[in-house]
């Protein structure tokens, strides 16, 4: 355990005591802080407070949270779409509502569970927890991802990335018609100051470049291709959202009323990087999910 103190500033007077313990740890979530709450892990000057005690300036904030428990990652036998494989890496066309890694809110069902039972051998770079992961796509995103077998191939691979000389290509539907046929948004993303569990275009953020062009438009939504020149945290959909032309069906950035999708309409659809033992550039493309197809059928009628 590790015991952490804060004096309540001016600005968290009045706030409820889980916002502002979710905005002082980071990788926390608003459920879990009001867990720690529930479970007398936290006092306010000493006493033990619900969730939505409003916090007083000057009130003392103590919280001693228990290490978690450290979790195993079992195989599970599910299905997977392998593109490419060798005993360097596998190139996966992961479907949407699958989670990459497993976290404290998914601890099984995710692309890890399904590789460790499919191939066994995956780098152990990123801990137990990421094995092979290298880069990683939203739950709601389809499409390519790339896992490292090895060691070797997961540095090759993250230097790459990191050198932004991996080609990433996604294809996204989104709300309004964009007018002008390509366009590029440099703008710094971070934690949502307003909002702890939302990404945002804050000033000071990690510096994040998207490039887009226009694929197809219809009478109220564009078809973009998106091109990654960074990787940062729901990048793409922050972006878009930040023009003014945010992801049909995204459930954190995008419109309310949108059209009958089952999440958000975007696709890791190409995917290209140089063979980690080889130096042979690898290329791959993906097709749309059916139901986005079907849903740009329609938009064309």
């Amino acid at each position: 355990m590790s015991l952490n103190t804060h004096h309540v500033t001016q600005e968290e007077h009045n706030e409820r005591l889980d916002k502002v313990l979710t905005a002082l740890n980071e990788d926390a979530s608003r459920a879990q802080v009001q867990a720690w709450v529930k479970d007398q892990f936290v006092t306010v000057n000493g006493a033990n407070q619900k969730s939505n005690y409003k916090c007083q300036e000057g009130d003392v904030l103590s919280w001693d949270i228990p290490e978690p428990e450290p979790m195993e990652v079992l195989p599970e036998d599910i299905p997977v779409n392998v593109v490419y494989e060798d005993e360097d890496v596998i190139v996966v066309n992961k479907p949407k509502g699958m989670v990459v890694h497993p976290s404290a809110g998914h601890s099984g069902g995710t692309l890890v569970n399904a590789l460790l039972h499919h191939c066994q051998d995956l780098s152990g770079i990123n801990g137990v927890m990421r094995p092979g992961i290298v880069h990683r796509i939203d739950k709601d995103t389809s499409g390519l991802i790339m896992v490292a077998k090895n060691d070797k191939a997961h540095t090759s691979l993250a230097e790459q990335l990191s050198n932004k000389t991996v080609e990433r290509k996604y294809v996204a539907l989104v709300q309004g018609v964009i007018h002008h046929e390509y366009g590029t948004i440099d703008a710094p993303i971070g934690r949502d100051p307003k909002d702890r569990q939302k990404q945002g275009v804050v000033e000071g953020g990690k510096n994040a470049v998207t490039h887009f062009k226009v694929l197809d438009r219809f009478e109220e939504h564009t078809l973009v291709e998106c091109v990654l020149e960074t990787g940062r945290t729901h990048q793409i959909r922050v972006h878009m959202n930040y023009i003014e032309h945010p992801i049909i069906g995204d459930p954190k950035y995008g419109p309310r009323r949108t059209l009958d999708l089952n999440g958000q309409a975007l696709h890791a659809k190409e995917l290209g990087f140089e063979h980690p033992s080889t130096g042979e550039w690898l290329h791959f493309d993906s097709e749309l999910p059916e139901e986005l197809k079907q849903v740009l059928e329609h938009l064309s009628l």
